[in-house]
């Protein structure tokens, strides 16, 4: 299958690039080429998709502030909701007749008080970013394509990329103060193989993915021991987000790697 993937160069798309290459798919990414291969089409969020000879669309790209994603339209939210929604939608347009997968992110359940969150909600986020998520699955859904709602994603970056731990790791190892957190996470590679589950079949709709609930303090311990750095351990953050139940992804035979994904990734950053 010749499958054209939207933002292969970035954090998620490089994962999802790497193992769709590696199940022997013809990958073509469009916009900025993946340091791991496959063809590459220039392209850019909102232009016309040069989809010719592809079978199926993964669309993980998405324009927002550096390093920001609710909050991301900085101060232009209409620019964010006319580039990212209204460039999604296009996109999608074009795409009509092949596979399409989209990612979008448990910021669509932004403001449910569930402690267990389940695709069937009734949803209405409270932040631009999951609006503009939830506003292109629906479209997506009309046409028979799938999502993948997925929670924080972790794991070693593509070569010349931060990986996303890696401010909090520097101030660590600094001795500063760190603020307590919580959140569920997701390693790229279990993403990833989602993604190709989701290919392979015809299921539509939302699926969420996500894996661990982690708190900040028990990450930190584990880099401590891992890199042998250093540092003033966070207190135990006293909130914990929702974690999204994946029942229906696991259906489809998906797996995450839990604990020892978690340790295989620290051990790799801190290589």
């Amino acid at each position: 299958m010749r499958v054209a993937v939207t933002g292969a160069a970035g954090l998620v798309g490089q994962f999802v690039l790497r193992r769709l290459l590696a199940e022997g798919h013809r990958v073509v990414a469009l916009g900025r080429p993946s340091p791991h291969g496959g063809e590459a089409r220039a392209w850019r969020l909102g232009e016309a998709a040069p989809l010719s000879g592809c079978d199926a669309l993964v669309h993980c790209a998405f324009a927002h502030a550096p390093g920001r994603y609710r909050g991301g339209e900085g101060d232009d939210p209409a620019g964010f909701w006319r580039l990212n929604v209204g460039g999604t939608l296009r996109l999608f347009a074009e795409a009509r007749g092949r596979r399409v997968l989209f990612l979008s992110s448990r910021a669509v359940y932004d403001g449910r008080p569930e402690p267990v969150l389940e695709e069937g909600l009734p949803l209405a986020p409270d932040s631009l970013y999951g609006r503009a998520k939830l506003a292109a699955e629906e479209a997506l859904h009309d046409q028979g394509g799938a999502s993948l709602r997925a929670t924080g994603v972790y794991g070693p970056p593509a070569p010349g990329q931060r990986h996303k731990w890696r401010d909090l790791f520097d101030a660590f190892a600094a001795g500063g103060a760190v603020a307590p957190a919580c959140g569920t996470e997701v390693h790229g590679d279990d993403l990833a193989e989602a993604v190709a589950r989701l290919l392979a079949g015809g299921e539509a709709g939302p699926f969420n993915c996500s894996d661990l609930l982690l708190d900040r303090r028990d990450l930190l311990a584990r880099w401590a021991r891992v890199a042998g750095v250093a540092g003033r351990l966070p207190e135990r953050c006293a909130r914990r987000p929702g974690v999204m139940d994946c029942r229906r992804l696991r259906s489809l035979g998906w797996e995450p790697g839990g604990e020892a994904a978690l340790e295989r990734a620290l051990r790799a950053m801190a290589g």
